[in-house]
């Protein structure tokens, strides 16, 4: 419902009229710069998670009261809800937040820092982090950098004395002293390092079913869900184009 319940739900358009595009990209002067949508329709996917738990809310109701009920989950609530921290910036401070490329509004350093082979992101959260990547890079604990608050301020200036440090690591030999001294950090990966990645082998996260026309397996995402007494199945691989189609007709003219 709603002035603009006539209107399309694309995620596209969604990303742009909840404020995402407008905290997503680089800063105003930056080469480049300009809103961004994100890389996959993740309006979509979050309005369909937060369709699930609500469902699952209202299945709960029926059963302690019997009684059903509408569920009603619009695309542009969803997105007002993703904002999370960015809005509650607003709500705080009046003033609304803006791009700020790959760097946090709240933390530093909070960022991707390039390595000789490719990029690393290291996320420090507190300030003990903060002294073990500088014990990590070799890097001075300087007293203008103490505190997140100071990091913050300083963030221009701190940024560029970490990347010259970790300039000089691989991004293995880097993440190994990051981790080693507690310091989060991980790779900037492709979606193929993804699914190389020791994790996603470890966890199953790539399913290959066969297909009796096809020579090569059919490689697809498995599901992130892990249930101890029902596992997720895969009983058939995604249809050839139109497989479907008389069944699905057959089953809406049984049901009419």
């Amino acid at each position: 419902d709603g002035p603009d319940a006539h209107r399309a739900g694309y995620d596209y358009m969604i990303q742009a009229m909840g404020g995402l595009m407008s905290i997503t990209g680089q800063p105003d002067g930056a080469p480049g710069a300009e809103p961004m949508k994100v890389g996959v329709a993740v309006v979509d996917l979050f309005t369909g998670l937060y369709a699930s738990n609500a469902i699952l809310a209202a299945l709960w109701h029926a059963r302690a009261t019997g009684e059903g009920q509408h569920v009603d989950i619009a695309l542009f609530d969803v997105q007002a809800a993703m904002l999370a921290n960015q809005a509650t910036n607003w709500f705080v401070s009046g003033k609304a937040p803006t791009r700020m490329g790959n760097a946090h509004p709240n933390l530093a350093p909070y960022q991707p820092f390039a390595c000789s082979d490719g990029m690393v992101i290291i996320a420090v959260g507190n300030d003990g982090q903060f002294r073990a990547l500088c014990g990590a890079l070799g890097l001075e604990v300087e007293e203008r950098f103490a505190t997140n608050a100071l990091r913050v301020a300083e963030r221009e200036a701190l940024g560029p004395l970490i990347a010259a440090k970790t300039a000089g690591f691989t991004m293995q030999g880097l993440m190994q002293a990051l981790e080693a001294a507690g310091v989060p950090c991980g790779p900037v990966n492709t979606i193929d390092q993804v699914f190389a990645e020791p994790q996603a082998i470890h966890r199953g996260l790539t399913v290959e079913q066969t297909r009796p026309d096809l020579a090569d397996p059919v490689r697809t995402v498995a599901s992130p869900i892990r249930l101890s007494k029902t596992p997720v199945r895969y009983d058939a691989p995604p249809p050839r184009l139109g497989q479907d189609t008389q069944d699905v007709l057959r089953d809406l003219k049984s049901g009419d």
